[in-house]
């Protein structure tokens, strides 16, 4: 067995953080460098994690602020909650904002990365075409503007395989032409759970490294290479096989810990004729059956740790090349939703004049 420590292909600091302690759980309680607070609003879970140069050594993530905001609901595609979605996420960008204390006429730059004509990369394109861009009627026609609006722009600086340029200096070009004061940059990310796939939203202000999601890092975006502000927004889209296989196989577990707890039988004496594979559940990891339980249903894999399991799935499928990147069937509609919730975030965080009541009109 190849003993290389394998790291899930995760764009989430929250992620990150829960790697580290999966590999190292007699540290879980040293994380110096990583202070994490958790909040509850409304259907919206909302954890904000600020990680210093301590933290990022442990856990790979840049040194900054990184804001999830999570809901189950987002599934759904309700108009409704996806509004109320946009407004959650404005209110964290615009906390973000204020904290770097960037002034209200500051120019803002929108990038959305990603592959238009890729489904589940598209994320950054598809927002970048209905958000509120304003510079050119500063120019033109400043009596259209409204009260609190800001200088916006945006562009899609499409990818290498299409452009045959990095993207990175194709947006370090046009911010040297036009020198925004700051950048917003938006990409799909992936996710080492199947549970965050397109129930998540991140921000951060640490910028981002195009591609860095599926392993294929370009040059980096942030204040570090281009000397102003960059925040970065995305939403997990993809997840590879080795992540769906482990998730599968923890419902599993969950699953027959939870029958066995109902039903009061013995750890060893489930008989999965009696299970009713037809309901549909959500599992916690308080389902999770103790490590002799485990080994019965599952055996050797049962008892395996967390990152073992992963490492022994990942030399399973990589020599016959079925660790694939996997997105879920209905994304057209999810990129669809998505970039609009995204859109109308952005749109509210950065024009005053942008609200909740009436931020669907300013979507293109």
């Amino acid at each position: 067995m190849d003993r290389r420590k394998f790291m899930p292909r995760t764009d989430l600091a929250l992620e990150a953080r829960e790697m580290f302690v999966e590999q190292n759980p007699e540290k879980k309680h040293e994380l110096d460098g990583i202070i994490i607070k958790e909040y509850e609003q409304d259907e919206f879970k909302l954890t904000r994690v600020e990680i210093d140069e301590k933290g990022s050594e442990r856990v790979g993530k840049k040194p900054g602020n990184y804001v999830t905001v999570e809901s189950q609901r987002l599934r759904k595609m309700e108009k409704e909650f996806g509004r109320k979605s946009a407004t959650v996420l404005a209110q964290e960008f615009s906390r973000l904002i204020d904290e770097h204390q960037i002034p209200k006429d500051a120019r803002c730059l929108i990038v959305g990365l990603g592959n238009g004509y890729v489904t589940p990369d598209a994320l950054g394109p598809n927002t970048v075409n209905k958000v509120y861009v304003t510079s050119h009627l500063f120019k033109l026609q400043p009596e259209m503007l409204g009260e609190g609006d800001r200088s916006v722009s945006a562009f899609t600086p499409g990818v290498m395989g299409l452009t045959g340029m990095e993207t990175s200096d194709i947006i370090f070009g046009v911010v040297q032409k036009t020198n925004p004061d700051f950048m917003v940059v938006i990409d799909a990310l992936a996710a080492r759970s199947i549970d965050r796939v397109n129930t998540t939203l991140q921000l951060s202000d640490t910028g981002i490294n195009p591609g860095s999601g599926i392993g294929n890092d370009r040059k980096e975006v942030s204040q570090e290479t281009l000397n102003i502000p960059v925040f970065s927004l995305g939403i997990p889209t993809v997840v590879d096989a080795v992540t769906i296989t482990n998730d599968t196989i923890d419902y599993i577990l969950k699953h027959f810990g939870r029958e066995m707890e109902e039903k009061d039988r013995p750890s060893k004496a489930l008989a999965p004729s009696g299970i009713d594979f037809g309901e549909r559940r959500t599992y916690s990891e308080e389902d999770l059956p103790d490590e002799e339980a485990r080994q019965t249903y599952l055996g050797i894999v049962g008892a395996l740790k967390e990152d073992e399991k992963r490492q022994l799935i990942r030399e399973v499928l990589r020599p016959t090349g079925h660790n694939l990147i996997v997105t879920p069937k209905e994304v057209d509609e999810v990129i669809e939703y998505m970039s609009s919730v995204v859109a109308s975030g952005i749109n509210q965080a950065l024009h005053d004049s942008v609200n909740a009541e009436n931020a669907k009109h300013y979507l293109k």
